[in-house]
């Protein structure tokens, strides 16, 4: 090929191949496969050494290259880069609203919001349109170069996509914003080091941030690395900072498109959403950043400490938090098990206040070595339990007291025993008062009898006040046997009584979980039910019976076996079918097994159009297994509002998620 040609070549291709980047990276949009964009990388780059007087810096071939770096060089920004002041309530956000309007007097406040995204601040200059240099944040005023790292991130534009934003006068320009990673890429990125024996990252902004900082260019090359952009520093003629999310699509940059917020009523609703929305979004977000909208207006705000005045980020309600163990007590469950439970100074977590934390057993006491009066980080995830995770012992004073595990029950006196093999104490008597109550807490419960108004508190006092002591009990109560008791009323009472009449018919899958058996939880009662599908049948079986059933291993069925032969037990049941409890069988599945025969679902977050139970009962009827928790068996994880840790767990099992839509297709509905 001759000299002119080629460098015809080259400009096309270096054209072709920054449009084709610009719709995966801006747009998520995809025309010609990865093959085919990397047979056109590989063709320019062997045009490229033929004829290296045409290599610029602009070309995709120069994302990576150059030596290891001894040291970065300091950059001084020419407009800070400051840090934005958090905001974790309603309360402190109308604060800083109250606050603007005695500044501003008379001016309206309009808002411009955006996800904030857990990364690592950015300042990119490019001069007469192509990207010159990259620092980082630093300390505000002075940063490090980072430029050959910069680079190598495929979603950064080398070149400015349109001129025409970049007036004459304007030969240089800032954009500022995040190197981030993908929650997806961060797994595999963290898998691939565990096969290697090496230590995984904690999260993805620290990977992300550890990337920049190489001074090898080549190892941040090699790292799945994104940018996304949230400002233009340089004056484009843009009045609002809404505007500028505008026009960094037409540069070439990826950016988030917010929205733009009249009041904070608005901005709470964004906040809010964007919370619901967290989980699903392929990277991580821990707020929204909320700006005032007008430039000119923003800039008048000025600055205060650090932060300016015009900027806040609404904070997610964290996942994790630090509070104070004013005590520790132990809770009893209906299977007798012994649990230490952490006694709180109140803190808010994902939004809720906690008071109380699990700390699981004897063991892990030993092993956090807990004391009272320790100061200790808790956490909630989903739907688990608060629990705590760490104890701070550099917070220590030395008037924190060690906590005695408890060698008889704390409520009956019994000696507690530890089963071989496990790590949980239990109270072995089974007349003990609160293994009694904690069973009655379980037969009312949703998934069990699902007795509406019938809670703890109303347990508490029929106990109380001995108008029970067992399950059968409940349905042989009268209105006038509770109107005598506090916060009944004629109403109430009436109502209380038709809940548990209603009660009476139930499932045959919610009857055998309501039984409290140990290790038979809400699945194995629909294993067992669909494949038994009678009490009676139940009954009658044997423990070899019940190992034949898909997913009840030995120990399994040692226990409902043992459960079903006591005398008492077997009594406990016939009394509930004199009291007039109707156990309605399962339906038969369709003809060869229904649609869904071996397809195992799990929901998460709520559903539109039906409660979960009601999905549940459709799975069930179709020949499908609702499932309570993902693993490698789970076909489908059907993701609904607000969705909980499964979403997480899924995707690092690689298990398929759906949506309402595709689950009801799914139903046939």
């Amino acid at each position: 090929m001759i000299r002119n040609e080629a460098k015809k070549r080259i400009e096309k291709l270096k054209k072709l191949i920054s449009h084709h980047r610009y719709l995966y990276h801006v747009l998520d949009k995809q025309e010609i496969s990865d093959e085919a964009l990397d047979s056109l990388k590989h063709e320019l780059y062997k045009l490229e050494q033929q004829f290296p007087e045409f290599i610029t810096p602009d070309s995709p071939t120069q994302r990576v290259g150059g030596k290891p770096l001894e040291k970065f060089e300091k950059v001084e920004h020419g407009v800070p880069m400051l840090s934005i002041e958090d905001v974790f309530s309603e309360k402190e956000l109308q604060g800083w609203e109250d606050y603007l309007k005695r500044l501003v007097l008379s001016a309206k406040l309009e808002y411009f919001c955006e996800y904030k995204i857990d990364g690592f601040a950015i300042a990119l200059i490019y001069k007469n349109g192509v990207f010159s240099a990259g620092a980082t944040r630093g300390n505000g005023k002075i940063g490090e170069d980072v430029t050959q790292n910069l680079k190598t991130i495929e979603s950064l534009p080398l070149k400015i996509r349109d001129s025409k934003w970049l007036p004459q006068k304007a030969k240089e320009v800032e954009i500022r914003g995040e190197v981030y990673m993908e929650k997806d890429d961060f797994e595999k990125f963290n898998k691939n080091l565990e096969k290697k024996g090496q230590k995984p990252y904690a999260n993805p902004r620290n990977l992300a941030a550890g990337s920049i900082r190489q001074l090898d260019p080549k190892l941040a090359a090699a790292r799945p690395l994104k940018f996304l952009a949230y400002d233009i520093v340089t004056d484009l003629g843009q009045k609002k900072h809404s505007e500028e999310h505008k026009i960094l699509p037409t540069l070439g940059f990826k950016t988030d498109p917010g929205k733009i917020c009249q009041n904070i009523t608005e901005v709470v609703e964004f906040w809010r959403q964007a919370a619901k929305k967290r989980e699903t979004l392929p990277y991580l977000v821990d707020g929204v950043v909320i700006n005032v909208n007008d430039i000119s207006l923003f800039q008048k705000l000025g600055v205060i400490g650090k932060s300016p005045r015009g900027i806040r980020a609404f904070k997610f309600s964290p996942k994790q938090a630090t509070t104070k163990i004013l005590n520790i007590k132990v809770q009893l469950g209906r299977t007798g098990a012994v649990t230490p439970v952490a006694y709180l100074k109140p803190v808010q977590v994902e939004g809720v206040t906690i008071t109380r934390a699990t700390l699981h057993n004897e063991d892990e006491i030993k092993r956090l070595r807990v004391k009272i009066g320790d100061t200790v980080i808790v956490e909630r995830a989903g739907d688990v339990i608060p629990a705590v995770a760490q104890v701070l012992t550099e917070l220590r004073t030395g008037e924190e007291k060690e906590f005695q595990f408890p060698k008889t029950c704390p409520f009956c006196q019994a000696k507690l025993k530890k089963p071989k093999g496990e790590a949980v104490w239990r109270c072995p008597n089974p007349k003990c008062p609160a293994r009694k109550r904690e069973n009655l807490y379980f037969f009312v419960s949703k998934k069990a009898f699902d007795v509406e108004g019938l809670g703890p508190k109303i347990i508490d006092q029929l106990v109380d006040e001995n108008l029970i002591s067992e399950a059968t009990d409940l349905f042989e109560l009268k209105e006038g046997d509770l109107l005598p008791l506090e916060r009944f009323a004629e109403k109430s009472a009436k109502n209380l009584v038709e809940a548990i009449e209603k009660s009476k018919k139930i499932p045959l899958a919610r009857f055998i979980y309501s039984l409290g058996i140990r290790h038979v939880g809400e699945e194995t009662a629909i294993d067992l039910a669909n494949r038994l599908d009678s009490i009676d049948k139940l009954k009658r079986a044997s423990k070899e019976d019940l190992e034949k059933i898909p997913d009840i291993g030995g120990v399994v069925a040692e226990s409902i076996h043992r459960w079903f032969n006591s005398k008492q037990n077997r009594k406990f049941i016939n009394n509930l079918l004199k009291v007039g409890v109707k156990i309605i069988p399962p339906k038969a599945p369709p003809a060869g097994g229904g649609k869904l025969k071996g397809t195992t679902f799990v929901l998460t977050g709520s559903l539109e159009s039906m409660s979960r139970s009601e999905a549940e009962k459709e799975i069930i009827t179709l020949g499908g297994r609702p499932a309570s928790s993902v693993s490698p068996k789970t076909d489908y994880l059907v993701v609904g509002e607000n969705p909980g840790s499964k979403l997480e767990e899924a995707k690092k099992l690689g298990v398929k998620t759906i949506k309402e839509k595709e689950f009801l297709k799914i139903l046939g509905r």
